[in-house]
């Protein structure tokens, strides 16, 4: 026995630094700090990213109807619809995000910033 004692503490493995905890008889085994939640990381730069895209597309779909509807001449106007496809594809993800983003921070019950994917910091 001594010397799988003398193992532990030469492993690193001190018994005087273990802190234990008598649990109650009534709580099944569980503790209240194993279900708090802690508070919410913002992931800032996917927000960033999402208004980026948000403007981005707003900007290609208002320009590309303004190609459509004859507002803004153009020399060929076969080149309008793509400029809106393009404008839809960037602006649905940044409009998803924004708006996910939004309801998080309003805590907005089914909402939450672990949605929005994270670049990592």
């Amino acid at each position: 026995m001594q010397a799988i004692r003398s193992n532990m503490l030469g492993a690193g493995i001190s018994n005087n630094k273990v802190k234990y905890s008598r649990l109650a008889a009534d709580d099944d085994g569980y503790i209240d700090l194993q279900f708090k939640k802690s508070p919410p990381k913002v992931p800032y730069k996917a927000i960033a990213l999402a208004i980026f895209l948000f403007l981005i597309g707003s900007l290609l779909i208002i320009f590309g109807a303004l190609l459509l509807s004859g507002t803004i001449k153009v020399e060929h106007p076969d080149r309008t619809i793509p400029v809106i496809i393009i404008g839809l594809l960037v602006f649905l993800p940044g409009f998803y995000h924004l708006r996910i983003a939004y309801f998080a921070a309003k805590g907005h019950r089914g909402y939450s910033y672990d949605d929005i994917p994270d670049f990592g910091d």
